[in-house]
């Protein structure tokens, strides 16, 4: 008789057994079902996933306002770059008038950064 590399075990469970299994795996780091059951039934130790729900909001809300400030950075950038090509005063004035806006827009984000960022140390420090 010739041994198989890998055996199939089947067996039945029903659809809100399997839910919370699957449930169970996904808060772990085991990419497949059959990975966590495989550890589960050998008793080998299975990691799970800590999440923090504010630790998520922060990463959103600093995803959210890095991309708003590599726009800002964008947009300051092409207005430099124009700069360098200007022949004229009047091309000079409403370069000027695009370059204090977007600065002033900079400046907001910035401070508004810095404010979301104590908020979450307070929230933090407190604990």
């Amino acid at each position: 008789m010739k041994s198989a590399s890998r055996v199939s075990i089947s067996f039945w469970v029903n659809p809100a057994e399997f839910e919370q299994i699957a449930k169970l795996q996904r808060s772990t780091t085991c990419r497949s079902l059959s990975e966590y059951i495989r550890k589960l039934l050998l008793a080998k130790p299975v990691v799970v996933k800590y999440r923090s729900e504010s630790a998520d909001q922060y990463l959103e809300e600093m995803i959210v306002l890095k991309n708003e400030l590599n726009a800002i950075g964008n947009h300051f950038y092409q207005a430099v770059k124009r700069l360098h090509t200007l022949d004229t005063t009047g091309e000079m004035r409403s370069w000027l008038t695009l370059y204090e806006s977007t600065h002033q827009a900079l400046i907001r984000k910035i401070e508004e950064i810095k404010e979301r960022l104590n908020q979450i140390y307070e929230l933090w420090s407190s604990k």
